[in-house]
């Protein structure tokens, strides 16, 4: 069975595909590293917008404080004791978090199974390089 010269030879086409094949995961990557970087842009754009909004609420929260302090002042209470009265008022909720999330952490475990069968994999290793 004689080859014509129009046919390629087998190193040909080899060299052919792994070309071809180079050049595809040349592009996958570059489109891999387009779709990153808009995700990127968006997902910083977000964060920043996030990050904003947490600012304001949390100067929300400091300005309703004070004038919690001051409605408690206009009620007749001394405004010591009304700016304290919100201050205990404030450590109540964080002693509440606290607990709350200490009870959570307490819940919280590793990932026991994936532990498991990554201790039985590496035993099935073990015994396989043993030859049992």
């Amino acid at each position: 069975m004689g080859q014509t010269e129009d046919e390629p030879t087998v190193g040909q086409l080899v060299a052919n595909a792994s070309r071809d094949l180079s050049n595809l995961v040349r592009s996958e990557i570059e489109l891999a590293k387009a779709e990153l970087k808009s995700t990127a842009v968006a997902a910083g754009t977000g964060a920043g917008l996030f990050g904003g909004a947490v600012f304001l609420a949390l100067l929300a929260v400091i300005l309703l404080s004070i004038a919690l302090a001051y409605l408690l002042t206009a009620l007749g209470l001394h405004p010591a004791l009304s700016f304290l009265i919100v201050a205990v008022f404030y450590l109540l909720i964080a002693a509440a978090l606290i607990l709350i999330g200490r009870r959570q952490l307490r819940k919280a475990k590793g990932p026991q199974r994936a532990i498991e069968t990554s201790k039985e994999s590496v035993e099935a290793l073990k015994a396989i390089g043993k030859g049992d």
